[in-house]
């Protein structure tokens, strides 16, 4: 393979066909290593000069002002990159402010291009080979200088840039539907159900008024305890295989010649992970099956299904659940959880419409999720073909 198609991307805009120049990430950038202010200058007033440290001050490649200082040691402008030189080494982000550099991090002016290639260096490694310390990782001025670098033209390198910052743009744009969404949802859970001591929530549907009726949790839900060894027709689900706090299965039900014990579930019932409740793992299957491990197995008595299952998403059955046995693997009490009460609607016309505020919002959560995970996906292949 010639020298020229070795530095050469295999994805170019047209127009753009001579080889990548190798240089030092020092020759081509102005870098700028952080020193800490003393720690008694450290304040919590935005008023005052914004500090960087390290990796805890950048969040989805940007800074997020966190801790302020009254001193100024080393600083970087608005616009620089900024690169973390402590474990964990070689994050990459920007400022959109004028900061002061703690000894976490290192400034460097550069541009998009720049910032996609040091994002790509961090993925492949890269400065994970060169950090020292066994037991702190880091890396140095002569390391972050001497890096090796493949660049295009300025005018190349400009389009590309442009391309990916477009593209990060569309990234963050799902990023925030997907948080905005799941703060909604998490408000809706605390509004939508009473509070302790209130027997009506805060936002109701049009047309309903009355009082929600007082119950204990094993008068509306039955703890189901019948097992059987999985099959083709009944596959089993562990613990493991669910995503927590989302309810969705991480991957494809059992394999055929998969045989477990555990607990039948059906289509009628929800599936609660009692193993470290904290966790928040649940799922509402539209299958039957056998659930393996820690999983309590619910059936919803005179109630509608997909209402028990959100509220067992809502902070008071979060309460009472992780008033749970153990320390070390702690496991939600059935006595304590089966005899706490809970308020829920009379009408299920009421319920149902509850419940499906919340599918509607899950289905957009998971709508924006997919095209979220599509992207990045898609990023990644590109960072591959579009750079050398």
């Amino acid at each position: 393979m010639s020298e020229k198609a070795t530095k050469t991307p295999q994805i170019r805009f047209d127009g753009y066909t001579d080889a990548w120049e190798q240089r030092s990430l020092g020759n081509v950038a102005k870098i700028t290593m952080g020193q800490s202010p003393n720690s008694e200058n450290y304040t919590e007033n935005p008023s005052d000069y914004i500090l960087v440290q390290g990796n805890a001050d950048m969040k989805d490649g940007r800074v997020v002002p966190r801790v302020w200082t009254t001193q100024v040691t080393k600083t970087a402008d608005k616009g620089d990159l900024i690169l973390s030189v402590r474990a964990p080494v070689g994050d990459i982000g920007k400022t959109d402010y004028d900061v002061v550099l703690g000894r976490g991090v290192a400034a460097i002016k550069g541009n998009e291009f720049l910032f996609q290639s040091l994002g790509r260096m961090k993925k492949n490694g890269y400065w994970t080979k060169l950090s020292t310390g066994s037991t702190f990782e880091s890396i140095n001025s002569n390391d972050i200088k001497e890096a090796q670098i493949l660049l295009p033209s300025l005018d190349e390198q400009q389009k590309i840039g442009t391309f990916f910052k477009q593209l990060d743009n569309t990234i963050a744009l799902h990023q925030r539907e997907c948080d905005l969404l799941a703060k909604m949802k998490k408000s809706y859970l605390q509004k939508m159900f009473p509070k302790n001591g209130e027997d009506k929530p805060e936002i109701r549907f049009d047309g309903y008024t009355d009082a929600w009726e007082q119950r204990k949790f094993e008068k509306f839900a039955q703890r189901q305890s019948n097992t059987m060894i999985s099959n083709p027709d009944n596959p089993c689900i562990e613990y493991e295989d669910v995503i927590s706090e989302q309810g969705i299965l991480n991957k494809d039900v059992c394999s055929k010649d998969a045989e477990k014990n555990g607990i039948i579930f059906t289509e009628e019932d929800i599936l609660y992970g009692k193993l470290r409740p904290y966790l928040h793992n649940w799922l509402n299957p539209d299958f039957k099956g056998v659930a393996v491990g820690d999983w309590w197995v619910l059936r919803p008595i005179n109630m509608d299904k997909n209402f028990l299952y959100w509220l067992i998403q809502t902070p008071q059955y979060d309460n009472a659940a992780n008033q749970s046995s153990g320390t070390k693997m702690p496991r939600a009490d059935w006595k304590l959880v089966s005899n706490t009460d809970f308020y829920v609607p009379i009408s299920n016309e009421e319920q149902a419409k509850i419940a499906g505020l919340f599918e509607k919002i899950n289905t957009l959560i998971t709508l924006h999720q997919r095209e979220l995970d599509s992207l990045k996906k898609m990023k990644k292949s590109l960072l591959q073909m579009m750079f050398v």
